[in-house]
């Protein structure tokens, strides 16, 4: 597997990019580029990162494709359209966006996203975007969540069955499918049923951590790796069974210390588990 995380600044320049990017010993990285750039720059980049080792992880194409506003719905599958196109040209493994919500918030919970009319909708609307792109280097993927589908390993069997496009695949961020005491105390078979059902399909991952709080009513936040009861070592086993340049990336930290310190606890959990990163 690789590890990999975002590298903070403008780098106008691919050898650059990729200088950053070592620096802060990473093996994989978000796109580097904005949807303006041109051709030759994303040629430029996706010769850079082949030769320099480096595999870009994926395109955030994120927005509300179910958004019940439909000028807002029709920006975000134009942004969804355009980032995959983006994702396919600079050889990213995959184009991710989370389902979408039924609600006025983007990424929030609402009576409406988890029915069977909304699963049809977000069929159709991935097939969408996947027929009108045919991207054939990468995938579009949909994270994980936990108020809106993909919430389980087996409700995303279910969105892969339904969509039935081979350019549509798995982004698996593990902290988003816990969403009750009982599986917080049991991460890792949670950790290992993903694995176990949706592994072939997993094109990159997020790394991070959840801590469940004591207080009334339940409470979970989402922490650095290591400061909460994420199973980072059935994690670590589940990715290591994968191809090995899928991408492990760290997300939603303040600051460099902190992506370094989580690193450093991804590092530690593969070293005592005998687990090559790279």
């Amino acid at each position: 597997m690789r590890l990999g995380g975002p590298v903070f600044g403008e780098w106008p320049d691919p050898a650059e990019w990729v200088a950053a990017v070592k620096q802060h010993g990473y093996s994989a990285c978000p796109c580097p580029l904005r949807d303006a750039a041109d051709a030759d720059a994303v040629e430029a980049y996706r010769l850079a990162a082949g030769e320099a080792d480096l595999v870009i992880a994926e395109v955030g194409a994120w927005s509300d494709p179910l958004s019940p506003d439909q000028e807002k719905r029709q920006e975000a599958l134009d942004l969804c359209r355009t980032r995959l196109d983006l994702a396919d040209r600079i050889g990213a493994r995959c184009c991710v966006n989370i389902s979408g919500s039924r609600g006025d918030r983007w990424d929030g919970p609402h009576p409406d996203n988890l029915t069977r009319e909304t699963f049809h909708l977000i069929v159709e609307t991935v097939r969408g975007v996947i027929d009108d792109v045919q991207p054939t280097r990468t995938y579009y993927a949909l994270e994980t969540m936990p108020w809106m589908f993909p919430d389980s390993p087996d409700s995303y069997v279910a969105l892969i069955r339904a969509v039935d496009r081979e350019r549509f695949a798995v982004h698996l961020d593990p902290v988003n499918l816990v969403w009750s005491p009982r599986l917080y105390y049991k991460t890792g078979a949670l950790i290992r049923e993903c694995f176990e059902k949706l592994g072939p399909h997993i094109r990159s991952c997020h790394a991070k951590d959840v801590a469940l709080a004591d207080h009334l009513t339940v409470h979970l936040s989402e922490v650095r790796p290591g400061l909460g009861g994420l199973d980072y070592a059935a994690f670590l086993h589940g990715l290591d069974g994968l191809d090995p340049d899928t991408p492990l990336m760290l997300e939603h930290l303040p600051n460099a210390e902190e992506y370094r310190a989580g690193a450093d606890h991804i590092r530690a959990v593969a070293r005592s588990e005998g687990i090559e990163i790279r």
